[in-house]
């Protein structure tokens, strides 16, 4: 732990968005030992991401991103409240853009620019998208620490790492199990579902290294990362979550996963 607090924080948000990443992996290794997956555990396990995900947005992002604000010559809630809408702006305009399709929906329901895309590919984009925020968040809160901000801690960013991790494990088999049920090979599925988390060590990076060099967009940024999360988590996760009639059992799923997290944040942070 000593050795990692003198790293320079974009290492650091390099090494936490790529145990992210491995953990992504992980879940997407599932398919070389089954075929298919029980839908309704799957569902618990989508609800169970998004309730880490909304417990991360304020406990590890939001309050830190209040604190930060408090004795500065605007109201502490301005930041947090720009920052949280620009977050939600922001992915709501890569949705559209962004060719993807949601887990369990048919391909007359893809979002985004029309193309010709094969399915797979777009439901590769759809976790993708889940994961720009979720790399951001890891990523800002290592150059939140850093600064040595009120509120910011090392463990705290270890913690948010820790727990957005849990969550990537069932977001890799949602994207490797579907492609297998579909024929696609269990190398090829896997190859595409770990793919898809591609970005969260590219995101990481880029946040730590805005908020180092500009500490003060750092309520900015962490009530961004915030937004950006929980507009992937009521847009895309609980809806996903819902589509196959699970509907109170991924509920409660999501408000254990809301626990788990909160329990990281405040025990380690």
């Amino acid at each position: 732990m000593d050795i990692f607090k003198e790293w320079p924080p974009v290492l650091q948000a390099l090494c936490g968005t790529g145990f992210t990443w491995f953990v992504t992996a992980l879940g997407s290794a599932v398919v070389f030992t089954s075929r298919t997956m029980n839908q309704k555990l799957l569902d618990g396990m989508l609800g169970f991401a998004a309730g880490v995900m909304i417990a991360a947005s304020y406990w590890s992002l939001l309050a830190p991103a209040l604190e930060m604000a408090e004795g500065k010559s605007l109201p502490a809630w301005i930041p947090a409240a720009t920052g949280f809408l620009l977050g939600g702006f922001f992915l709501r305009g890569i949705d559209k853009i962004l060719p993807h399709l949601h887990l369990g929906a048919p391909m007359e329901e893809a979002e985004g620019i029309h193309t010709q895309w094969k399915k797979s590919i777009l439901l590769v984009l759809a976790i993708t998208l889940h994961n720009i925020p979720e790399g951001l968040a890891v990523g800002v809160a290592f150059g939140a620490a850093a600064a040595e901000y009120p509120g910011a801690t090392l463990a705290g960013a270890i913690a948010l790492a820790l727990g957005i991790g849990l969550q990537n494990f069932p977001e890799g088999m949602a994207v490797s199990m579907p492609l297998r049920r579909e024929g696609v090979s269990a190398a090829k599925s896997f190859w595409y579902g770990q793919l898809s988390a591609v970005v969260e060590p590219i995101a990481g990076v880029l946040g730590a290294a805005v908020v180092v060099t500009s500490q003060a967009l750092l309520p900015y940024a962490l009530s961004f990362a915030a937004g950006a999360m929980i507009f992937v988590v009521v847009e895309e996760v609980i809806p996903e979550s819902q589509r196959s009639g699970n509907s109170d059992f991924s509920t409660l799923c999501c408000m254990v996963g809301f626990v788990v997290m909160m329990v990281l944040d405040v025990a380690l942070g």
